[in-house]
């Protein structure tokens, strides 16, 4: 349990040196991931201030999405395991070979149990950010897929992708929920678009609140905001996929030749 605190600078609040005193004990290690934090009435009596002040140095931390109250037990410090998304490797050759979507083959790879949720397969007209990818008018018509998907039953992030009509009409990706082996890329590959080359585009945003729920994510959480655009071996753009992904679960491992 952290020290004391000293007397607070006048600036700072004294919620907020408890939780930067608290802050610091967990980034530093000395309350590891599942730790249990002082009660309430542990760190008013031991930082000298009402309970209140208390209250809300946690709440702070619990914005921040360092722990996590539960009710009847306390609080405790949330444990994040990092799920590994690897890059180009995840469209390898080996990859689509395994028979499984990239996703699936991650997940495995690290020990974990995957699932996934196609929730609506569509056929609208594309919007602007998505035509500009794909390299067609704005409002062709495009099937968009939504899908979900978990590690160990925990919600990791929402992908939709879209593909132009003209490429996948009938075909499983214009009205199939499930892929079959090889999934998604499988099906492009039959279709006569090998994924070849690939373009991510990445930043960091808060959630909308419809994210925030379906992902279960804590307050304070960002999401990860990927644009993904597959290409074949002409350099062809033949499906667009956005990921919304947790921040905090979530980590991106590239490995890439270097332009001359």
């Amino acid at each position: 349990m952290p020290a004391k605190a000293p007397t607070p600078k006048a600036a700072d609040k004294p919620s907020r040196e408890i939780a930067r005193l608290l802050r610091d004990a967990i980034n530093g290690g000395e309350l590891s991931p599942g730790a249990k934090l002082p009660s309430e009435r542990e760190l008013a009596e031991s930082h000298g201030v009402a309970r209140n002040t208390a209250r809300e140095a946690i709440r702070l931390l619990t914005q921040e999405g360092l722990v996590q109250p539960e009710h009847g037990r306390g609080v405790f410090v949330r444990v994040r395991p990092k799920l590994m998304r690897f890059g180009r490797r995840r469209y390898s050759r080996a990859m689509r070979q395994s028979g499984l979507s990239p996703f699936r083959a991650e997940v495995i790879a690290q020990g974990r149990t995957p699932d996934t949720e196609c929730r609506s397969v569509t056929r609208i007209s594309a919007p602007g950010e998505v035509a500009e990818r794909l390299e067609i008018p704005a409002g062709t018509d495009v099937v968009r897929r939504e899908n979900w998907y978990y590690a160990d039953g925990e919600p990791m992030q929402v992908g939709t992708t879209y593909s132009p009509w003209a490429i996948v009409e009938g075909s499983p990706i214009a009205d199939t929920k499930k892929m079959g082996h090889g999934s998604i890329y499988g099906r492009f590959e039959e279709l006569g678009y090998p994924i070849a080359y690939v373009r991510e585009e990445i930043s960091a945003r808060m959630p909308t609140h419809e994210e925030a729920a379906g992902l279960s994510l804590p307050d304070g959480v960002p999401v990860i905001d990927l644009w993904h655009t597959g290409m074949d071996d002409r350099r062809r753009p033949f499906e667009v996929t956005r990921f919304v992904m947790r921040a905090d679960f979530t980590a991106l491992d590239y490995d890439m030749p270097v332009e001359d």
